[in-house]
């Protein structure tokens, strides 16, 4: 058995490609558990702050904490489609999928997201 515990004051910051007017940090990552797969994340969007569109790089949720993110995806026929995430609301979508996020709302939202990074 293995695990980690992150306290709120351990969340490690980075700079996320492609997103602006946020601030993204890490709570977890796959090399700190025996065969870990889940990368775990919390970002703090500014209004106006999101990501620009892009594929996927790993099967991903979002799951919003407050405030609210537009969420923009893509199927295969590369038709979009924007659902407008609210509290409590979330997104589960696959490898590759084309997707984008913005906060259309007048205060900073809060979006928790979970990467599952395939075993190698």
């Amino acid at each position: 058995m293995s695990y980690k515990v992150t306290r709120a004051n351990e969340a490690v910051k980075y700079e996320a490609p492609g997103h602006f007017d946020v601030r993204t940090t890490r709570l977890h990552n796959p090399a700190e558990v025996n065969g870990g797969s889940i990368v775990h994340g919390l970002s703090h969007f500014l209004p106006g702050g999101g990501a620009d569109v892009a594929p996927a790089n790993f099967e991903m949720i979002y799951y919003i904490i407050s405030g609210e993110m537009t969420v923009t995806l893509f199927d295969d026929a590369d038709v979009e489609t924007k659902y407008v995430l609210k509290a409590g609301d979330s997104v589960h979508f696959g490898k590759g999928t084309k997707r984008g996020c913005l906060n259309t709302g007048i205060e900073s939202a809060q979006m928790m997201t979970i990467m599952i990074k395939p075993q190698a």
